[in-house]
């Protein structure tokens, strides 16, 4: 016991810095966080108060509140935290890859693999959807990468559904904030054994960047393909 009581001690002042720190950077891209959180907590507790005393039990519920205010609060400030880290990532090279590494269980993603030299770049997802091809770039060039990536594919997974995202703003795109959802809402049509099976095949054909060295998350803007290096074919 004396032995975790120091080592819970020490997990919280991380914690404690973790919120700080998520605080600050939502408030960069949120300035109304602050108010927000507090109007919800306050509005929580005060209803949950009132209630209380109409009730002829202010204690009971006044406690109920401050527990459903806590709750509420964090809520909030994890859906708007969300929000400011997608507003951040926005735009930027490699950020869908960001999301999709993060998509959940079920998922096996391979960033990258195919890149032209003005930074479009595809991704890739397997799950129980099927293959997910996730594009982010200029949607008119993504497309034909996008082909050429159904096509060396078509060769080893033909029995395969594939379905194609291109992430951006305008039509015919998913939001970045929407990627994950999207792809959850996807119909299930392949088993576990067939999951694997698909990733082994794919692993097997290789992907164009398996030699090339990339930065997880976001790619720095500016970064620009190397020449003679890997092209879709």
């Amino acid at each position: 016991m004396a032995r975790k009581e120091p080592a819970a001690d020490a997990a919280n002042p991380g914690r404690l810095k973790q919120i700080a720190l998520t605080y600050k950077m939502t408030r960069r891209a949120d300035k109304k966080i602050g108010l927000v959180l507090a109007a919800v907590g306050i509005v929580t507790f005060g209803v949950f108060l009132a209630i209380g005393f109409l009730i002829g039990h202010p204690i009971y519920l006044g406690i109920l509140g401050l527990l459903l205010a806590f709750l509420a609060t964090a809520i909030v400030f994890g859906r708007r935290a969300e929000r400011a880290a997608f507003g951040q990532m926005e735009g930027q090279p490699g950020a869908a890859a960001a999301v999709l590494d993060n998509i959940g269980r079920g998922w096996s993603t391979t960033p990258a693999v195919a890149m032209n030299r003005s930074q479009d770049v595809v991704h890739r997802a397997v799950g129980k959807a099927g293959i997910v091809l996730v594009a982010e770039g200029n949607p008119n060039r993504v497309k034909s990468l996008l082909a050429a990536e159904k096509r060396k594919m078509n060769r080893v997974v033909a029995d395969v559904p594939v379905h194609d995202l291109i992430v951006g703003t305008g039509e015919g795109t998913v939001e970045l904030k929407k990627l994950r959802t999207t792809m959850l809402k996807l119909p299930r049509v392949l088993t576990g054994p067939q999951v694997t099976a698909t990733n082994d095949r794919l692993r097997a054909m290789g992907d164009l960047m398996s030699n090339m060295p990339l930065p997880k998350g976001p790619m720095p803007k500016g970064m620009r393909m190397p020449k003679g290096g890997p092209r879709a074919r």
